[in-house]
């Protein structure tokens, strides 16, 4: 394989796998990586020794003119990811996510680039999921009222007669609705790509990721998800704090399955255009999740379900990975079962 290929935040969780199996295609690899303080507390140890690293911000014309000009295919991942710590952090997210993702496309357009961006966001863009009511079909609820998550009431209800909803799999062309800093900066960046690709006939892959897990996750911090969370408190001996009943259902895919996604939207014979679910398709609780690490862990300490709740989080969104499979080519590997337990005992960042 003779191509060039550029992968922002290629140094991060999903970056990094990306990089691995590009390398092992035989692809030529370009980082660009902030090491932002957030996620790495120092260079990590896992980086391939075959690429080539730059270590520099996204937001800076200067660090992406140096790494875009030659290359034959672009894999944005570099992003500021999880809900943060409060909305003071709005001005970081909409810096790292949007700005530097506009700095990127204006790089691409000003040296003529002519290849296929892929640009890695998130099922955050939905909000809620898809849902059913049994009297009115499917419908569309608002975000929950904290008087009912006060009351323990957490499943979302119905907009016309108020009952409980029935989660279903959601396709790529449901609406988007943006519930946190996070997933709206996430949303503009796919807006913002495909202006670029409008704009300039470049072929756009946008992959949208559902709840990753593996090695190299990030640990301990305002940023890691629910998996790298549940981990780190088994590993101190605690329980994992559930929040809610537990029963909040998101689609768990472990991060090779998101990296061979990638490489296949950047690989295959064709440019493959347009958005795709990239998850596992088969649902799962974080109660469940939860109830699967503590086996994995030998079983000694079980989950705490502890009726918590944060405003900014969706009661369901898990995906069809129908589109995937039929366009992409992609259908994840990675069982539920066998990636809990590797992820047990998997080395994180």
């Amino acid at each position: 394989m003779s191509q060039t290929i550029l992968v922002t935040g290629g140094a991060g969780f999903i970056g990094s796998h990306i990089v691995d199996d590009l390398v092992d295609l035989g692809a030529s690899v370009r980082v660009l990586d902030l090491l932002h303080p957030a996620a790495h507390s120092s260079t990590p140890e896992y980086l391939n020794p075959a690429a080539t690293y730059v270590w520099g911000d996204v937001q800076s014309p200067e660090h992406v003119a140096e790494v875009v000009d030659g290359v034959d295919s672009v894999c944005h991942q570099a992003s500021m990811v999880g809900l943060g710590t409060d909305f003071a952090d709005v001005v970081d997210y909409v810096r790292h996510n949007d700005v530097g993702t506009a700095v990127l496309l204006r790089a691409l357009a000003d040296c003529g680039f002519a290849g296929r961006l892929v640009l890695g966001s998130s099922m955050v863009v939905y909000g809620e999921g898809r849902y059913r009511c049994p009297r009115h079909a499917d419908v569309r609820p608002g975000p929950r009222p904290v008087e009912r998550l006060e009351a323990g009431r957490f499943e979302a209800a119905c907009p016309i007669c108020g009952a409980d909803l029935e989660p279903e799999a959601v396709g790529e062309d449901a609406p988007v609705d943006p519930r946190n800093v996070y997933a709206a900066t996430k949303l503009h960046q796919e807006y913002l790509c495909r202006a670029y690709s409008r704009t300039s006939g470049v072929p756009l892959t946008v992959l949208r990721y559902h709840n990753v897990y593996g090695p190299r996750m990030p640990r301990d911090t305002p940023y890691a998800g629910v998996a790298s969370i549940f981990r780190s408190a088994l590993e101190a001996g605690l329980p994992p704090q559930v929040f809610e009943d537990g029963g909040q259902v998101r689609d768990f895919v472990h991060v090779a399955d998101i990296a061979r996604g990638n490489v296949i939207a950047l690989t295959s014979q064709t440019p493959t255009e347009g958005t795709f679910n990239v998850c596992s398709g088969v649902p799962h609780s974080v109660g469940e999740m939860a109830a699967e690490l503590c086996r994995a862990f030998g079983g000694d300490i079980e989950p705490v379900v502890n009726g918590r709740f944060r405003l900014g989080d969706v009661r369901h969104v898990f995906a069809s990975p129908d589109r995937a499979a039929e366009v992409l080519g992609f259908k994840a590997e990675v069982s539920f079962a066998d990636g809990m337990r590797e992820f047990a005992s998997a080395p994180l960042r």
